[in-house]
């Protein structure tokens, strides 16, 4: 039986994790390479790492970092943030990562996730796409790009799938309403996901608690969950350690890899 995903998103400034609320007022959490490490040792799943500067600061990828939290952890690995061409997303491989995360960058130049899926593969290339609650679209959701300050004009239902047809092998859907809310995640965006494409979705954005990672698993068929908020933001009242929300995740029948089996 596949088990579903707990997965720790780094919002990375200059080498440090930080946290934002709806992607506005970034703060300081820690450095990248200890809070990394520190999960990695309590069991979380996967870790994704979002040079959020790198493209505004019109530069490349935070490599160095990239390479420390690399060095630290040995579960799926992806990186996004910067990333331009092939040559960008085979520099984030080779310092360690798994797995190749394209957004903004996808919007302005679609090809790229041809590019890269015909290059490294499908199962390396995932879409991470930042949505936004809005009555001018088709399906009630508009695609935004650029840390989610540039509306597109896109419908984002139709932008996943022409991402899964030129070879994204997996989809993280970003929701900025709920973003950093605590209030629970955006159920009818992963339902509507979920009837537009078949390859794995990432839901992100909103978990505050254990209920709402079960809401998401039992509700929708979304494979994997960002939790950050809930792990180390400084702005949540009550953090969860990963075994406590595995033990109650598996207490309500819920498939997950339980801490201390090997990764």
């Amino acid at each position: 039986m596949l088990t579903n995903r707990l997965i720790a998103c780094f919002d990375i400034m200059h080498g440090r994790v930080t946290k934002a609320v709806q992607f506005q007022d970034n703060i300081d959490v820690a450095p990248a390479e200890e809070l990394a490490k520190e999960l990695y040792e309590a069991h979380i799943d996967e870790l994704i790492f979002f040079d959020i500067t790198a493209s505004s600061e019109k530069r490349g990828i935070d490599i160095e970092s990239v390479k420390s939290v690399a060095g630290c952890v040995f579960i799926p690995f992806t990186v996004g943030g910067g990333i331009k061409s092939l040559q960008d997303m085979y520099e984030v491989l080779k310092a360690g990562a798994e797995k190749i995360s394209i957004d903004s960058m996808a919007v302005r130049n679609p090809q790229i996730i041809a590019e890269g899926a015909k290059a490294f593969g499908s199962q390396c290339i995932v879409l991470s796409t930042q949505v936004k609650r809005t009555a001018n679209m088709p399906s009630g959701y508009e695609v935004f790009i650029d840390g989610a300050r540039v509306a597109t004009g896109m419908d984002a239902m139709e932008w996943i799938k022409r991402g899964e047809q030129l070879g994204a092998g997996e989809i993280c859907l970003n929701s900025i309403d709920c973003d950093g809310t605590l209030a629970g995640y955006d159920l009818e965006l992963m339902k509507k996901a979920e009837t537009a494409v078949s390859v794995p979705l990432v839901a992100s954005g909103g978990a505050g608690a254990p209920k709402h990672l079960e809401d998401l698993f039992t509700h929708t068929e979304s494979q994997a969950a960002i939790i950050s908020s809930m792990l180390y933001s400084p702005r949540i009242s009550r953090n969860y350690s990963v075994s406590e929300l595995k033990t109650y995740l598996l207490e309500k029948g819920i498939p997950m890899r339980p801490v201390g089996i090997n990764q």
